[in-house]
């Protein structure tokens, strides 16, 4: 464990109504009362850093690298303020033996309370051949890492369902987590690769309550999967009205008219794509002109058919409310976010509390 994450707050600047704010607008996102801003500031100030263990499996770098050189510096910089990273191999600096020491080092010296971040899928072929690291297999790494871990966060479709690896015919026999852990309680985060403010949101209310979010069947949570990216898109209105795109560049498509005929899958997709979007809220897949793939979903690859409409009725789904109140502050948080981490570093004295962050 590390220091209050109020110390590295105040010394980097960060205001008490910034502070505010930001827990105000995640507690909103995160589906929690109004009341519950407050109460996370006090905890999250108070809260010592936890450690956290991330390990890389059968992946690609996309997840890391979505959430490392995400579209908003400042929000990827909360997400490393309010953990102890203290092992990604991508990231850190020590290599080989310095590396493996690290990782035996946190995990001796944080034995039952650190949080595990899996990236990537497990492969079970060949014994674990197909992928290791210091010579031992994702498998056995991931079994000694999870026995002292408090919880466990699944980044990535990989992490979450097998993703890519596991599509057919799975040649190296890759999982997903849970497929493997059944004694801990673990979060899925799915997406190819995930969104950032998802991990933030988790981060947060595992700070806060010393508990993971409500999730859903299949473990995502509830506040970013809890509807679908057909009842929060923008081009729902057109779907409606019968209105869809032929082709990528006909009239239709220029127009912004719906691309479920083009094979979109946002009616069973589950994310919050539609609200959070990409690159500061700029736009997301939908948004650029290319229907959702649903790679959020277990089996997205093996469903296949991504230019293929889905097999729906002809009239227009109801598929509920167009959009939770998680989806309306959604963009407001990448504002406040972006106001985090602004000034010049300031020093800070050890007994810092909530008040002493000035206005």
């Amino acid at each position: 464990m590390q220091g209050p994450l109020i110390d590295t707050l105040a010394r980097q600047g960060v205001t008490r109504r910034t502070f505010l704010k930001y827990c105000a607008t995640l507690a909103s996102m995160m589906a929690l009362p109004p009341s519950a801003g407050r109460a996370m500031a006090e905890a999250m100030a108070a809260a010592r850093r936890p450690s956290v263990i991330w390990l890389p499996f059968q992946e690609c770098t996309g997840c890391t690298e979505s959430l490392t050189r995400s579209h908003s510096p400042t929000l990827e910089g909360m997400i490393f303020d309010m953990i102890s990273l203290d092992y990604q191999e991508t990231l850190m600096a020590a290599a080989g033996h310095q590396a493996e020491d690290a990782l035996n080092t946190a995990m001796k010296d944080n034995a039952g309370t650190y949080l595990l971040i899996v990236d990537g899928s497990i492969p079970l072929g060949q014994d674990g051949a197909y992928s290791c690291i210091a010579g031992r297999s994702n498998l056995d790494l991931l079994k000694e890492a999870a026995g002292g871990a408090a919880a466990i966060i699944a980044v990535g479709t990989c992490a979450s369902f097998g993703g890519i690896p596991k599509a057919n015919p799975n040649p190296t026999g890759a999982v997903s987590v849970s497929d493997i852990i059944k004694d801990k309680p673990i979060v899925n985060i799915p997406g190819c690769p995930p969104i950032p403010v998802v991990m933030t949101g988790v981060l947060a209310h595992y700070l806060t309550f010393g508990s993971l979010p409500e999730l859903d069947a299949l473990g995502r949570p509830k506040a970013f999967f809890g509807e679908t990216l057909h009842d929060r898109c923008y081009r729902r209105p057109f779907y409606d009205q019968g209105k869809f795109a032929k082709t990528f560049d006909d009239e239709g498509a220029r127009r912004g008219w719906c691309l479920f005929e083009l094979g979109c899958k946002g009616p069973v997709t589950h994310n919050a794509c539609a609200t959070v979007k990409w690159n500061g809220g700029t736009s997301w897949p939908v948004e650029s002109g290319h229907g959702c793939l649903g790679c959020s979903e277990p089996d997205f690859w093996d469903a296949g058919s991504f230019y293929k409409a889905l097999s729906l009725p002809a009239n227009p789904l109801r598929f509920g409310a167009a959009a939770a109140a998680v989806g309306a502050v959604a963009g407001v948080a990448l504002s406040v976010a972006n106001r985090v981490k602004q000034g010049a570093a300031k020093s800070a004295h050890e007994t810092t509390t909530l008040d002493d962050l000035e206005k």
